[in-house]
């Protein structure tokens, strides 16, 4: 969220347009260069103190463990106040740590323990709603004006009730605007060409949006200034309201960039807007090219199970997929953000399903996605349970939110259930009852888990710990390097794309199909293919080219010389 030049940015608009124009950003701090993310769900990571919910203290003890496996940095969902109906994204108190997770005191050591260890600390910001709880939505609701009367979105009478607002028993004479869920009123950060008809549509530069856009700058720097490095904002492109094109959410961003920059010049910003050439334009460091706007992401990943489903999938064994729209769009999205800010494609998050899921469930078929996701360009964000095989689990009760009727009464909460740290009860998750728990662990037998996987050699969670190994060690195959996909237009499968640094280049080929897939690549001048990481794939001189056979469900990792 981002820079600030003074009151007259937010008062004199042609201002700040000149002044966004001119805004060149640059790709973020440093350390972003070698960063690999975990995406933890606070309440299902480790529980410290046996009430069946997970904790600060938890990931505490748990940091090694996460360092083992490669991590530089953490980004945890919400861990504010909140009543929970929507599972922490429902803020009551953006300056208090909900109990259930601790205290201030608490998460100064958890910062403090993963700085020693080389581990940066993200919060998840949202900043453009609230809980209904929240006292700022309660002052705002009373009759007499206060300073939170435009903090939200009113009309001007209960009798107005126009789509997307809310209805209820207020003191004031109004409905709400929600942002989500009902109980989720929209902050007020302004109209872009108010309609005068809509009395409740106040300009970007009205009082009430202005005290909104210095509050969440206290906001940040509440947290910055004890040690965070940086947020994840939830919703980023949500802000303003009637911005057709997100031009004036991007200048409102543009700001916020240049001011915490300024003030935090280590910080990260993060983006949910999943449209990266827009919000790293805008400012952020990092966006997800993941479930909504740029199309790719569910053609590769989306099979018959899980959250959102769909009947062809690239990563499947039955090969009825393509990786055609992804890799237009994702190298569209690289090319409008090369060397502003950073394109991730995630394992997965909280609202989708896991890569484990439907159809796609055994090590092979998830070392070969890793395989992908770990070697492609950007930052890769890891979500918890991921590097051991945790699976989706279906048909599991509605939990805090988890349920989302408008998109067909899909379930999130399979992809939020307790981690796997070993074989013991609760999957030594907590000591609680297992009645107690957030949600219930996976109740298959074998389930995967930490301890099992960790001795073995040949399991996932070590395989992932090896790619990663690789990525940060290697230049070519590094958060920087360029990607080059090689595959014809009338061959899907395997898929071959080449990483480069300098005159560092690597092949990779992956080959998420049930049977064996071959390629020719005409043109091919590189000689020798020494093998890095590589499960039964095959590259051989053909003529001027070269022939790839990859079989079944593989993949493979090749220095070029």
């Amino acid at each position: 969220m981002i820079r600030f030049f003074s009151i007259a940015c937010f008062l004199g608009i042609s201002i700040f347009q000149n002044t966004y124009a001119q805004q060149q950003f640059s790709a973020g701090p440093s350390w972003l260069k070698q960063a690999t993310f975990y995406q933890l769900y606070p309440q299902s990571f480790k529980d410290s103190d046996g009430d069946g919910v997970g904790d600060l203290n938890g990931i505490v003890q748990k940091l090694d463990y996460l360092q083992n496996l490669g991590i530089t940095a953490i980004w945890m969902n919400p861990i504010f106040e909140s009543p929970f109906f929507d599972a922490g994204y429902d803020v009551a108190d953006y300056y208090k740590i909900a109990p259930r997770y601790g205290n201030e005191s608490n998460l100064r050591k958890l910062i403090e323990e993963a700085h020693k260890r080389n581990i940066k600390l993200v919060l998840d910001l949202v900043a453009g709603h609230t809980s209904d709880q929240h006292p700022w939505f309660k002052a705002s609701a009373q009759k007499k004006k206060n300073e939170f009367t435009d903090r939200y979105i009113w009309t001007k009478s209960k009798s107005i009730l126009p789509e997307k607002f809310v209805a209820g028993n207020f003191e004031r004479n109004g409905n709400y605007l929600k942002n989500f869920f009902d109980c989720q009123p929209a902050l007020n950060f302004g109209y872009v060409n108010p309609n005068p008809k809509n009395k409740w549509e106040q300009s970007i530069s009205s009082p009430g949006a202005v005290a909104m856009r210095q509050e969440l700058k206290k906001i940040i720097a509440y947290w910055m200034d004890m040690g965070v490095d940086g947020f994840r904002v939830d919703m980023a492109s949500s802000l303003i309201k009637n911005d057709a094109d997100f031009a004036a959410t991007m200048q409102l961003w543009a700001e916020m960039r240049n001011w915490f920059q300024d003030k935090y010049p280590q910080g990260v910003l993060i983006a949910e807007w999943s449209n990266p050439a827009q919000s790293i334009n805008a400012g952020f460091m990092i966006d997800f090219m993941m479930h909504f706007n740029v199309p790719g992401f569910p053609s590769m990943f989306f099979n018959k199970g899980g959250v959102f489903t769909r009947d062809t999938c690239f990563f499947s064994t039955d090969a009825n997929g393509s990786a055609d729209e992804f890799i237009k769009n994702y190298t569209d999205q690289l090319e409008s953000t090369k060397g502003k800010g950073y394109v991730s494609v995630a394992t997965a998050n909280h609202d989708i399903s896991r890569l484990n899921c439907g159809s796609r469930n055994t090590d092979e078929q998830l070392k070969v996605a890793l395989a992908f996701l770990l070697t492609i360009k950007g930052i890769p964000f890891i979500y918890y349970g991921d590097e051991i095989g945790m699976r989706y689990l279906p048909d599991l009760p509605g939990k805090e939110g988890s349920i989302l009727t408008n998109f067909g009464n899909v379930n999130r909460a399979g992809t939020r259930t307790p981690m796997q740290w070993d074989a013991s009860a609760n999957a030594g998750f907590s000591t609680a009852d297992a009645d107690k728990l957030y949600l219930p662990v996976d109740p298959n037998e074998t389930f995967p888990n930490v301890a099992a996987e960790q001795s073995n050699p040949s399991s996932l969670f070590n395989f992932t710990k090896n790619l990663l190994a690789l990525r940060k060690t290697t230049a070519g195959l590094g958060n920087e390097a360029d990607i080059e996909f090689l595959n014809p237009a009338d061959k899907s499968y395997p898929l071959v794309y080449i990483r480069s640094s300098g005159t560092e280049k690597y092949l990779v080929v992956i080959n998420p199909s049930g049977k064996q897939e071959s390629i020719v690549l005409n043109n091919f001048h590189s000689t020798t293919f020494t093998p890095l990481l590589v499960d039964k794939v095959v590259c051989k001189k053909d003529g001027n080219g070269i022939k790839i056979i990859a079989d079944k469900t593989t993949y493979g990792i090749f220095k070029l010389n």
